[in-house]
C-alpha cells in the first residue's frame, strides 16, 4: 500500500537559546493509504502543533516530513498551498463554511482555486454534498443548516477534490452527542468507501471509534 504520511525524526521548536520550546520530540509516523488513525493527547499535548506539520501549514524544525512521497520541509509557500489543495481534505472544529455562500457554493471553493471549468465544479460539488447526506439542501446557506449539517458540508467540501488525505481536526468538538456519533458514522463510511482518516482528538470515546490509535503526551507519540 502506498505511503500517504511520512515522518522521520521531526521535531518543533519555538524560540531560541533558553525560552526555546520543544512542541514536537523526535515524531516518526506514518499513515498508508485507506487507514483510519486518531490522534489523541490532552490539551498542550502538541495535538495543534502536529496537525499543523501534517497539514502543510508549518514545517519541522528537524527531521524529514513526506506527504504522498513529497518532501514538504524542502517546499517553498506557493508550493505548500498547492500541496494542501491537492493532497489534503480539512476539516475543522468550527466548519469554517463562509457564510455568505450556499453549501454548494462552499464546497465549490477548492476546485475553484484549481481552475476547474464552473459546471464541472457545480456537478462535482452537487455529487459530493449527496454523500454525506446532504442532496437536498444544495442551495441552503449555513444559517439555514444545523451544526451536524454544516459539519457534513465542510466533508462534503473536504472530499470533493479527491485529496488522498483527509484529516479533522477535532470534527464533533462543536457538536452535541447525537450530531457527533453522526459525524463520527460518515468518516467511518468514507473510510470504509477507501478514504485515508486523520483523526485529532482529546475524546477517548471518539479514538475507541477509529481502528488506530497514537497518543501523543508531551510532544512525543507513541501506539496505544
Amino acid at each position: 500500500m502506498e505511503t500517504v504520511i511520512s515522518m522521520q525524526g521531526v521535531c518543533k521548536q519555538y524560540g531560541k537559546g533558553e525560552r526555546a520550546v520543544a512542541a514536537l520530540k523526535d515524531v516518526t509516523f506514518s499513515v498508508t493509504a485507506g487507514e483510519m488513525v486518531a490522534i489523541l493527547g490532552p490539551s498542550g499535548s502538541g495535538k495543534s502543533t502536529l496537525m499543523n506539520l501534517l497539514g502543510c501549514l508549518d514545517t519541522p524544525t528537524k527531521g524529514s516530513y513526506r506527504l504522498a512521497g513529497r518532501p514538504v520541509e524542502e517546499m517553498s509557500e506557493g508550493h505548500l498551498s498547492a500541496l494542501r489543495n491537492r493532497y489534503i481534505g480539512f476539516v475543522f472544529q468550527s466548519f469554517h463554511l463562509l457564510p455568505q455562500l450556499t453549501a454548494m457554493e462552499n464546497v465549490e471553493l477548492p476546485l475553484l482555486y484549481r481552475g476547474i471549468p464552473e459546471r464541472r465544479r457545480r456537478e462535482m460539488a452537487a455529487d459530493s454534498l449527496r454523500q454525506v447526506g446532504l442532496g437536498d439542501r444544495l442551495h441552503h446557506r449555513p444559517a439555514q443548516l444545523s451544526g451536524g449539517q454544516q459539519q457534513r458540508v465542510a466533508i462534503a467540501r473536504a472530499i470533493v477534490g479527491a485529496p488522498p488525505m483527509l484529516l479533522a481536526d477535532e470534527p464533533t468538538g462543536n457538536l452535541d452527542t447525537a450530531s457527533g456519533q453522526e459525524i463520527m458514522q460518515l468518516l467511518r463510511q468514507l473510510h470504509a468507501a477507501g478514504h485515508t482518516v486523520v483523526l485529532i482528538t482529546h475524546d477517548p470515546r471518539i479514538g475507541a471509534a477509529c481502528p488506530r490509535r497514537v497518543i501523543i503526551e508531551d510532544g512525543c507519540l507513541r501506539e496505544e
